[in-house]
Formats: C-alpha cells, sequence, structure tokens
C-alpha cells in the first residue's frame, strides 16, 4: 500500500500559523488529543476495519520530512519566521506519540500525546488518512461520476450567481477548507483545479499548503480551536484565557493573519472580551457554530456599538457550508460586511456516500483538561464533563 500522505506540506495552513506561535511562546507545552467519530450510525462499514491499514499509514507518516523546495516555498510568507522554517528542516513526527487501537465499545480509538510542537501536527494528516482508508472501500465508477455531476452543478451555481452579482457589491469569495474531510487527495486536487480554472475571481484558494503549491494560488488560514483552548491550561487566569490567546497572536503577526475565532466558549463570551483594542487590530472573525445570521448580527451590533465600520471587517464562515448556503449569507451581510466563505466537506467528498463526521481534538494540555464550548449542539468537546461545568460558570454559559 503506497502512502496517502506524501508530503507534510499537505496539511492546512494554520498548522503552521499556530505551531509557529506554540514554539516562540511555549514550546514546552504537553497536549493529548482524541480522536472521535459523531456520526458512527451512518458508517457503511466499522471503522475499527481500517485500522491495520491506517497503523502502516502512520508509519509512512512518521518517516516524511521537508523537501528543500517545500522549505524555500514557507519562507517566502512574511508571516513565517526564519527561525520556523529552520525548525521545520529538523522535523519529523515521532510514531511513539501516537497510537491507534480499539476502545472498549469496540470502536475506533486514536490517541496523540506528547510535546504540542509534536502532537498538534498530527491532527489533519490523521483526519485525511481516515478518511481515504474509509472511502476506498466505497469507490467505483458510480460515485466518481456522481462526484463529476455534483462538482459540475456547483460550478454551473457560482456562474449563475456570478450574473446576478452586482459589480458594486463586496466580492463572493469561496475557499477550500476540506483536506480533514476529503474523498481522497486525488479528488481534493480535481476539485480545486476545476473551481480555479472555471470560476477564478470567486475561487479565493484552499487551507491546503501542498495544493496551494503545486497549483500556484493562496493558502487560507489563520488559528483553530486548539490554540485557544490551550490557553485554559497555561499560566494565565481561566477567565482570561481567550485575551491572553489573542494578545499572544497579535504579538506573534502583528498585522497578519488578522480573522479570529469566536466559538471556542460562544460568541456572547467571546465578545465580552473582545473589546476595542482587539477589535480594531483584528481584521474580522470567523464563524463556526451555531447560527451564522444570528451570529453575524451579533458582531455586527458589537461593531457598531465600538463605533468601528463594520465595511472594514471581513466575516469569515466556515461551518457546514455548501455554494447556496453561502452565497445566501453573502446576500444578508453584503451591505454591511466584507464575507469570505470557506467550504469544506461539500467540496471535497459530495459524492454520495455519507461523508463522516470525524474530528481529533485536543482534550488535555499541560495534565490539565481543556474544552470548547460551540454555539451548535454535539460539537461541545471535551473528556472533562466537571471542567466543562467549571468553564460555563466562568463565563456565565447557560444551556
Amino acid at each position: 500500500m503506497s502512502p496517502i500522505i506524501q508530503s507534510l506540506l499537505d496539511t492546512d495552513l494554520y498548522k503552521f500559523t499556530m505551531l509557529q506561535v506554540v514554539l516562540h511562546k511555549f514550546p514546552q507545552t504537553h497536549s493529548v488529543y482524541h480522536f472521535r467519530c459523531r456520526n458512527l450510525d451512518d458508517t457503511v462499514y466499522p471503522l475499527v476495519d481500517i485500522l491495520d491499514d491506517l497503523n502502516q499509514q502512520l508509519d509512512y507518516l512518521c518517516e516524511l520530512q521537508f523537501a528543500d523546495d517545500e522549505l524555500k516555498y514557507l519562507r517566502q510568507f512574511r508571516f513565517i519566521k526564519s527561525d520556523f522554517v529552520d525548525y521545520l528542516e529538523l522535523f519529523q513526527l515521532k510514531r511513539r506519540f501516537i497510537k491507534a487501537g480499539i476502545d472498549a465499545e469496540g470502536r475506533l480509538d486514536i490517541w496523540v500525546e506528547g510535546p504540542m510542537v509534536q502532537a498538534m501536527m498530527f491532527e489533519i494528516f490523521v483526519l485525511a488518512i481516515v478518511n481515504e482508508l474509509y472511502f476506498r472501500r466505497l469507490h467505483s465508477d458510480a460515485v466518481m461520476l456522481e462526484g463529476e455531476r455534483r462538482l459540475k452543478a456547483k460550478i454551473e451555481l457560482i456562474q449563475s450567481y456570478q450574473k446576478q452579482q452586482n459589480p458594486a457589491d463586496p466580492p463572493f469569495l469561496i475557499s477550500d477548507f476540506g483536506t480533514r474531510r476529503r474523498y481522497s487527495f486525488d479528488w481534493q486536487k480535481h476539485v480545486i483545479e476545476s473551481f480555479h480554472q472555471a470560476v477564478p475571481s470567486v475561487f479565493r484558494g484552499t487551507s491546503n499548503v501542498y495544493l496551494a503549491k503545486a497549483l500556484n494560488i493562496i493558502p487560507i488560514g489563520t488559528m483553530a480551536h486548539e490554540f485557544l483552548q490551550a490557553f485554559q491550561a497555561l499560566d494565565v487566569r481561566l477567565r482570561d484565557f481567550q485575551t491572553a490567546a489573542l494578545e499572544t497572536w497579535v504579538q506573534e503577526y502583528r498585522g497578519d493573519l488578522g480573522i479570529a475565532l469566536t466559538d471556542v466558549v460562544g460568541m456572547d463570551a467571546f465578545l465580552r472580551d473582545f473589546d476595542l483594542y482587539f477589535a480594531k487590530l483584528f481584521d474580522g472573525l470567523r464563524h463556526d457554530s451555531g447560527d451564522p445570521y444570528a451570529w453575524g448580527d451579533k458582531a455586527y451590533a458589537h461593531y457598531r456599538q465600538l463605533k468601528i465600520d463594520t465595511k472594514t471587517k471581513m466575516l469569515t464562515f466556515s461551518d457546514g457550508l455548501d455554494i447556496e448556503k453561502a452565497w445566501n449569507l453573502h446576500q444578508y451581510f453584503k451591505d454591511r460586511f466584507k464575507v469570505s466563505f470557506g467550504i469544506g466537506t461539500n467540496l471535497t467528498n459530495d459524492m454520495g456516500p455519507t461523508p463522516l463526521n470525524i474530528v481529533l481534538k485536543l482534550v488535555e494540555c499541560n495534565g490539565q483538561s481543556v474544552a470548547k464550548i460551540s454555539d451548535s449542539p454535539g460539537k461541545t468537546m471535551t473528556d472533562n464533563d466537571t471542567f466543562l461545568a467549571y468553564l460555563k460558570q466562568v463565563f456565565e454559559i447557560t444551556e
């Protein structure tokens, strides 16, 4: 069996941007990540059936190192520091930090435990491997034909929206955020190439650094939940973890990568910390759970209260989107904000078979539990209900 992951660039940009901050600001941090499939009842066959192949793929993954041309590519970005690329030149994932097996209930069980500067890089690779191994057994000519039909329909839908677009409106911008949920590497590449060729003014780029490099398009990404969650266990008061994370990000990037993620403890609690200082420093906000319309209206009211012109700010939506949902959100917010959309599963795994809803999330940092309190039921993530209750109390979050 050939390796599914053939380059350490075959991951999302925000893995590099977060890793750089971890390396510079808290390199000694120890972390634990846990795998979960949120839609186990929808799988055609048990995920444990891929276990042997998964372990072989993890062996392959831990043999990879960055190539010289890949390091040269990373050096061209002004937000990536030279010492960080020097670190990546030495970087290699260590097999001892990841274990894949079967849990007490007979389900696929994956744990990553080790230094955060190592452990955090496993996530996207592992999810992409699990997906590709799972869907290889469902692969057929009929599935590929259906995927092609759906891809063509998406492109035609965007082209019809382009005809409706008022040239005076903010542009309709879509990016691929689908590496972690893709049907396969080859299919993701095909989708990105197709969008880039057919609707280049709408298709803004991809979160996948390898494909951005290969296709000469823009890599997209800033931060994920794990970055902010880590601060729940660092040397700051729990109530201050969001402001500490945002301040650390600002100090590292000094104006670059200015889209803040809002739903680690929910939008309301985020906005209580997102004061005038941060609202001016960050270019905008990313939505990843809850009602996107209510979320955007809250963002609008918050910026207005701070007397900030919302037309100078960007709202990026990235939660369970398809083309139609993205367009409707664009139409709703276009007169108040710049808007962009990161579409994942619906771009890279809309083939007919039900996609997997899998995650590999940070659950512990420096021996302490961490948690995400999502604005969507079912997306809250923790392995410690007692800590979750305490976090809700600290941030005045009711059910």
